[in-house]
């Protein structure tokens, strides 16, 4: 689902500018390879409003011209389509995390609630935090994960943001064992859902692949969230539950087993 705002009103360039504003964007859409959508999702504005900016069928309005420039790193008001204070090269993520300028991305950073099955009591949840924040000695943004009651298992890792699937990868990597969680962009709620892959303690010291339906929700500032294992007699059980069942509910995920 497109991350929405509603825009305020605002004057728009005058209606000579546009067709070539159009013809900007549309340039820099074709030269990055992202579809308008991807575009929408960086920008935070509608598709509907991008799809009739660039159709001449309404003015771009400063404030979304703003968000544009912001998500491509551009300047494309008074015909200059220079880099507006192009970003630094520390400022830009790996081709192998997406290429993504520091910029476009402030909108993930934050903290976010983090729900998924329990793994160790049937029908129960587990829940704990993780953050998101720009790493300048990486040069991309990097998850944290605290909060848990099993803390040393607290995973750390980059986000990939491919512009291909339109998705966001919490990646960890620790000597080559990997651990993945490919969610969703944000809703306008502020809510990631998709699926998580990891490795589950088995029988003795075995460990078994295991893959589940995950969900972020993003915290106010000061804001506190319920933590560790969730059960069914818990207040915050069924909304918790309610939050999760919309990753595959919701056909953000899909999880595939055998008749």
């Amino acid at each position: 689902m497109t991350v929405t705002q509603t825009e305020p009103s605002d004057s728009a360039p005058p209606s000579s500018e546009g067709a070539e504003l159009a013809r900007l964007v549309r340039e820099e859409i074709a030269r990055r390879r992202i579809s308008r959508q991807a575009l929408a999702d960086m920008a935070r504005i509608s598709l509907s409003t991008l799809e009739k900016a660039l159709a001449g069928k309404r003015a771009f309005t400063l404030a979304t011209l703003l968000r544009i420039e912001e998500a491509l790193g551009v300047n494309l008001r008074a015909g200059t389509h220079a880099p507006a204070a192009a970003p630094h090269a520390r400022d830009v993520a790996p081709d192998t995390m997406g290429a993504y300028a520091r910029s476009a991305v402030t909108w993930l950073e934050g903290r976010y609630l983090t729900i998924r099955p329990s793994f160790g009591t049937p029908g129960g949840l587990f829940a704990y935090l993780t953050t998101v924040r720009w790493v300048p000695e990486k040069a991309c943004l990097g998850f944290a994960e605290s909060g848990r009651s099993d803390s040393r298992f607290e995973q750390a890792g980059h986000v990939s943001l491919p512009n291909l699937s339109g998705h966001i990868y919490l990646v960890t990597n620790e000597q080559g064992q990997y651990r993945l969680a490919i969610l969703s962009r944000p809703t306008i709620e502020g809510q990631l859902f998709g699926i998580l892959t990891t490795l589950e303690v088995g029988s003795g010291s075995q460990l078994v692949p295991a893959a589940a339906p995950i969900a972020l929700r993003k915290l106010a500032d000061g804001e506190d969230a319920a933590l560790g294992p969730v059960t069914a007699e818990m207040p915050h059980f069924a909304a918790y539950r309610d939050l999760l069942g919309r990753s595959t509910e919701g056909d953000f995920a899909r999880l595939h087993l055998p008749c």
